[in-house]
């Protein structure tokens, strides 16, 4: 009794036979299945692997210790933290009082008889072959027990004397040293030698070093601050071990004491989210994924698939019609035998499915094999060591399932095809004459008809891309569907063609079952880059219109702010033997207190200055009120919006580029001026004269004067500033000259010269320089002068203005080389399957004497003719979408703009427009080049001559 099964079975047989015999075609069709497989397979199995358990991330964190103790520097008070301790805030509310700060006594909080490894975390300039490179400096007895996993040891031992240190593999690569080598510190006399190299598991490119606790810290400190520096206080944290460990109740009480704890314990088994206080907390609440968003992302993920898929089975669909065609004779034989269309369905399909499995296999097994060699790779990209290699079989089996069923999908439409063939015309090679649905063009048509309204909807009346994004991808479709019918309409030039073209245009049109999937496909890349295209072109041109230069075009900055700008002499050399130097116009900054400090930190000895704004001159909207409160909701939004646009006080008077200081207020000479493009006369004769050019009138009190205050007590200007009170300190007035008109100062807000502030009392530090340049530098050049850079290890603030520099040009030009890799495909499978069946045309024409170039000749037409159908239809269809998202986000932004409007936010600005420009340029390159590529390319791959035919073997 014969089943289903055995018939099946045969099936599966002789398909997988006429596969291995074909084996370029099932190659080519295995190929274009396998890739996205195993794409996403790798894609997979490296995402699961950087996961870690929670026993590795522990590890990793704590090493073989029992918890982590740190300071939160909230002062001392108690805390709430989440299950890692790595957020926390404190338990008491502070909406009117001060944010608590400073210190906790971590140490206190440690429960008795635990053993305690102390952390230590700071940084400094590392003395290396290349210059000087800045460092992270990490005190921690890395040979503990307690600390193994931390920090893994990759060569030589750990340090064991006070002059001995260990370094990260980055550090060794970037700095040129290696395990054996002596390093320093700037400012530093001492000397340590590198015995071991290590890496940090989660951080891969950290530049660190390590070292015993107190051997380099904190003599570095001393050293620094003996050179009249500030050095900055480490970073401490406490390994700390104890029997039984810490649970979430232990957590909770040392969180009383002020200090946040990462417990092993903990983090392998996590409380419940109910029972974390901090998340009960308003603004703390852990907000979970709504059905709605993952619905969304199932629908996205699910389009993408199903596009994808879409466009393989456009790809092979014509290919299986290949496979199909060159069987016909096997098929029609199992016809004459008794077989039922369903047997020769069962083949064709059964091709699809041995492609598929084949697929399948071979691209989850690549992916593995290239996930494991290529697995030190990956981990350099992340940044980060995987975990254990582990495999997860559902997954893996759900997305071959995936290439198993596109196998299936793309033999479906062949299938059906060739079991409508009769027996007689299966077996003498006559293809018959069967006419195109004309169904299919109407479904088409309305869904072209319905996705272009839905997606008009979502752009006019929606704020919803999704809306935008699916009619656009609906009506795609539609004229997906619409091809076959579309290419019969192309095929009516074909009378103003010549004969080889005409040829072509005919075949393509009179075997639309092979014509229409290729074009469709090389629709819908097409389509796509076109959208893509159009969007980035109409984004980049709304960034053009808004883009604010920083300095004049050609004008070079860089500032050092750290050390009291120690390496600003070395920087302004650099660039002056780097760069084709104009005018250089070398810049200072006040400074009060001693240098290198951080005027915002509370350290001893360190102070602050501010350029204090009148009160006559500052905006009502704005106000200081003294215990805090927000002025302008004294106001209307009426009078709000009447402030912002007649109130001078009110509008954004200052001036656009880079603020380089507090206030804006740089100590410079004339050449500044120059360099930045002022070359009004009484300006220069006032900063001649000693007085302070203000380019921003609310600077300039009413007596013609800039008030400087110069704040030394930082203690109590943070007091002050918690009442929203003024600092306390000594003001200094300053001759100021307002510079006429609407001078545009790139953000240099006030300029005085050196003289004068000495004049006032004013101590400086070097800041930077600004130079004009000849012409713009070249790569070669701005490689040079950050190479030198980087030698100082300073962190240089370097600014170079080019203008609007378009960013997505090389993405707009991978977008074009893929959509015309795909239309080549494409048109190239559809070109092979047209030579299949003109063979014997082919060779009537050159019985009648054509000449052998007809052959050549003829492909490269067919060819280019799939192509520029395919081109000018995916144009065509990707302008759709790229509109409907622009006018949509134009919309959005409308709406924010009368929102602002109607609460007096926004003064007399006009609408937003957003232009939508289409990119010729992409569209001249698919509309010319990618077709005629195509056909010169098919046109030299064809053999001038057919190889002679030989009986099939029945």
């Amino acid at each position: 009794m014969k089943t289903w099964f055995h018939s099946w079975r045969a099936a599966i047989r002789i398909a997988r036979r006429d596969a291995w015999r074909s084996k370029g075609r099932s190659a080519l069709v295995l190929a274009m299945i396998a890739l996205p497989i195993l794409g996403v397979s790798a894609l997979d199995l490296t995402i699961r692997n950087s996961e870690l358990s929670a026993a590795e991330k522990a590890d990793r964190m704590i090493g073989a210790a029992d918890a982590r103790f740190h300071d939160p520097q909230y002062g001392g008070v108690p805390v709430l933290q989440d299950p890692s301790g790595e957020m926390s805030t404190p338990a008491k509310d502070y909406k009117n009082e001060p944010w608590p700060s400073g210190p906790a006594d971590v140490t206190r909080a440690i429960p008795a008889g635990s053993t305690v490894l102390t952390d230590g975390t700071g940084s400094a300039k590392l003395t290396t072959t290349h210059g000087l490179l800045m460092t992270e400096v990490r005190e921690l007895k890395a040979a503990d027990p307690m600390a193994r996993g931390i920090m893994p040891l990759l060569e030589g031992r750990y340090p064991e004397k006070g002059d001995e240190v260990m370094a990260t593999s980055h550090f060794l690569e970037a700095s040129g040293l290696s395990v054996g080598s002596t390093l320093s510190a700037r400012n530093f006399d001492r000397t340590y030698r590198i015995v071991g190299a290590y890496e940090l598991p989660d951080s891969l490119a950290t530049d660190q070093i390590n070292a015993l606790p107190g051997a380099f810290l904190a003599p570095y400190a001393k050293a620094v601050e003996k050179s009249g520096l500030s050095a900055s206080a480490p970073s401490l944290s406490y390994l700390v071990g104890k029997a039984g460990g810490f649970t979430w109740n232990d957590v909770q009480q040392v969180n009383t004491k002020g200090v946040t704890v990462t417990s092993r314990a903990v983090l392998l088994d996590p409380p419940a989210k109910s029972e974390v206080p901090m998340y009960q907390k308003d603004g703390w609440q852990v907000y979970e994924t709504s059905t709605a968003a993952q619905a969304a992302e199932l629908a996205a993920l699910g389009t993408v698939v199903g596009l994808a898929m879409l466009e393989v089975c456009l790809l092979a669909g014509p290919a299986f019609a290949v496979g199909a065609r060159r069987s016909r004779r096997q098929l029609g034989l199992v016809g004459a035998n008794g077989g039922a269309r369903s047997h020769i369905r069962a083949i064709v399909l059964s091709g699809g499915l041995v492609i598929g499995v084949a697929a399948a296999v071979t691209g989850t097994v690549l992916a593995l094999l290239l996930t494991l060699v290529l697995q030190p790779v990956l981990e350099d990209a992340m940044g980060q060591r995987f975990g254990a290699f582990h495999v997860r079989p559902l997954e893996l089996l759900g997305i071959a399932a995936v290439a198993v069923l596109t196998g299936l999908l793309a033999a479906i439409v062949p299938a059906i095809t060739a079991s409508r063939q009769t027996v007689l015309a299966s077996l003498t090679g006559r293809r018959g004459i069967r006419r195109s649905s004309r169904v299919l063009p109407l479904i088409g048509l309305a869904a072209l008809l319905i996705g272009g309204a839905i997606a008009l909807f979502g752009s006019i009346v929606s704020q919803q891309f999704v809306i935008v994004a699916g009619g656009s991808a609906l009506a795609e479709l539609g004229v997906v569907a619409m091809t076959p019918a579309l290419v019969g309409l192309f095929g009516r030039t074909g009378r103003w063609l010549p004969l080889s073209p005409r040829l072509a245009l005919r075949d393509a049109v009179r075997n639309r079952g092979r014509t229409a999937p290729a074009v469709a496909a090389v629709l819908a890349a097409v389509a796509g880059t076109v959208a893509v295209s159009t969007y980035m072109a109409s984004n980049e041109a709304e960034n053009r219109a808004a883009y604010e230069a920083k300095l004049p075009y050609g004008v070079a900055s860089a500032f050092v702010t750290d050390e009291g700008g120690r390496d600003v002499p070395a920087v302004r050399e650099a660039v002056q033997r780097a760069f084709p130097v104009d005018v250089r116009a070398d810049v200072e900054r006040v400074s009060v207190g001693k240098p290198g400090c951080n005027p915002w930190g509370n350290e001893r000895g360190c102070g602050r200055y501010e350029v204090v704004v009148p009160a006559a001159n500052e905006c009502p909207l704005y106000a200081t009120i003294p215990g805090g409160g927000d002025a302008s909701e004294r106001y209307t939004p009426d009078q709000r919006r009447k402030m912002l646009t007649d109130d001078w006080r009110c509008k954004d008077s200052a001036s656009s580029g880079m603020y380089i200081t507090d206030s804006g207020l740089v100590v410079g000479d004339a050449k500044l001026l120059q360099v930045l493009g002022i070359d009004d006369p009484a300006t220069v004769k006032a900063l001649a004269d000693g007085r302070i050019v203000a380019f921003n009138r609310a600077l300039v009190g009413k007596d013609g004067t800039i008030a400087i205050k110069q704040v030394t007590d930082l203690a109590a200007a943070d007091k002050a500033s918690e009442k929203n009170l003024p600092a306390p300190g000594e003001v200094t007035s300053v001759p100021a000259y307002l510079v006429p008109g609407a001078e545009k100062s790139y953000g240099v807000q006030a300029l005085m010269t050196p003289a004068t502030a000495k004049a006032a009392g004013l101590s400086t530090l070097p800041l930077g320089l600004y130079v004009s340049t000849d012409r713009l530098p070249d790569g070669e050049q701005r490689q040079k002068l950050d190479g030198e850079i980087a030698k100082l290890g300073s962190e240089v603030e370097l600014h170079l203005e080019e203008g609007f520099v378009n960013k997505n040009g090389i993405i707009l030009l991978s977008l074009a080389i893929f959509a015309g890799l795909v239309t080549i495909g494409a048109a190239g499978i559809a070109t092979g399957l047209a030579q299949a069946d003109a063979e014997a045309d082919l060779k009537t024409l050159a019985a009648v004497g054509a000449p052998p170039r007809v052959r050549r000749t003829l492909s490269g037409f067919q060819c280019g003719v799939v192509a520029a159908m395919g081109v000018v239809l995916g144009s065509a269809a990707g302008i759709l979408p790229a509109v409907g998202l622009r006018l949509t986000e134009e919309r959005e932004q409308i709406r924010f703009h009368e929102q602002n409007l109607a609460q007096g936010w926004s003064g007399d600005s006009p609408l937003p427009d957003l232009p939508i420009v289409v990119p010729w340029e992409t569209l001249a390159g698919l509309l010319v080049a990618v077709p005629l590529g195509a056909a010169l390319l098919a046109a030299l791959v064809t053999r001038s001559r057919g190889a002679l035919s030989r009986r099939e073997a029945t």
